[in-house]
């Protein structure tokens, strides 16, 4: 039987290994969306294909969690389809689209911005002051985003779509932050597996409806590649970086898992560069220095 500290020990190495791989996997994601953008597949069509991709693999995440531990109860339910929309569907359009107009990088940058918009959404709605700390993280992300916006500008061909995406992958970010604000009650209530799992499978319905109002089913055959990018999309930067971030949740708490997730956007830029060719220069490296920056100020020290 091994001591108790070698076991802890051990834990740890596997939590910090779970959330590395989680934010690589999830930062991915969009290098893998503007890969599909290249074989002419739209918005609507690349995010029907990724949840029903994805969808499977949910299914055997709620099989996993079991049943509920607590009685279900109409306000759940209610709960669960509101934030299975904003969460899942509205905020994955509004990032998908939001790509075809910036770069990868950048638009991981914005979205990472996401604990600001905690933040801000907290001392509107939930009356808490914020403090001295709190206010140069937000001073410094924001200033960071202005910093790689003027960049990607001068490389952009097009200043107003660089405005156009930067706003909507924003959205997204806003859409993704009310979704933790509000569903705080129901992750604890559910548990993080079991609740992602039910919130995603209702976001499908949203997203197919959206699809087949739209599009036609025969949009659903595309070109051969981006069923393979899709497939890795489902796979490998949406379910399984669900699972391991939440297994590194478990096993070395939220702090850490902060610090660790930095790589998340460094990753991006790194990916985007490697397999699409974008240029990555010293300004939205300082840029995106800050905006980390900020973020780790409320991260790493919630209250």
């Amino acid at each position: 039987m091994e001591p108790a500290s070698q076991h802890s020990r051990r834990n740890i190495h596997i939590g910090i290994a779970c959330v590395l791989v989680g934010a690589i996997g999830f930062s991915g994601k969009p290098v893998l969306v503007k890969a599909a953008y290249q074989y002419g597949v739209d918005t609507t069509t690349l995010l029907a294909l990724r949840m029903l991709f994805s969808a499977p693999w949910f299914l055997a995440m709620a099989w996993w969690a079991g049943r509920p531990t607590t009685t279900i109860t109409r306000r759940d339910i209610a709960g669960i389809i509101a934030l299975g929309f904003i969460g899942y569907y509205l905020a994955s359009f509004l990032d998908l689209a939001g790509l075809q107009y910036i770069s990868a990088g950048f638009g991981r940058l914005i979205l990472y911005l996401y604990p600001t918009l905690v933040l801000l959404m907290s001392a509107v709605f939930l009356k808490q002051p914020l403090r001295t700390a709190q206010l140069l993280s937000l001073a410094l992300s924001y200033a960071g985003i202005a910093l790689v916006f003027s960049a990607e500008a001068r490389l952009g061909d097009d200043l107003t779509l660089t405005a156009l995406g930067a706003a909507l992958v924003f959205a997204s970010a806003i859409a993704y932050a009310t979704y933790l604000v509000a569903g705080s009650r129901l992750v604890h209530r559910f548990g993080s597996m079991r609740f992602t799992a039910y919130a995603s499978l209702l976001a499908t319905g949203f997203v197919m409806a959206h699809f087949f109002a739209l599009r036609p089913v025969q949009a659903l055959v595309v070109a051969h590649e981006v069923y393979v990018v899709v497939a890795i999309l489902a796979v490998f930067s949406t379910v399984l970086p669900i699972w391991l971030m939440s297994e590194g949740l478990k096993r070395i708490g939220a702090n850490q898992v902060s610090l660790i997730g930095c790589i998340g956007p460094l990753a991006t830029m790194a990916f985007a560069w490697a397999f699409l060719g974008e240029v990555i220069t010293l300004t939205q490296l300082a840029g995106a220095g800050l905006v980390l920056g900020g973020v780790l100020i409320i991260t790493l020290k919630p209250k």
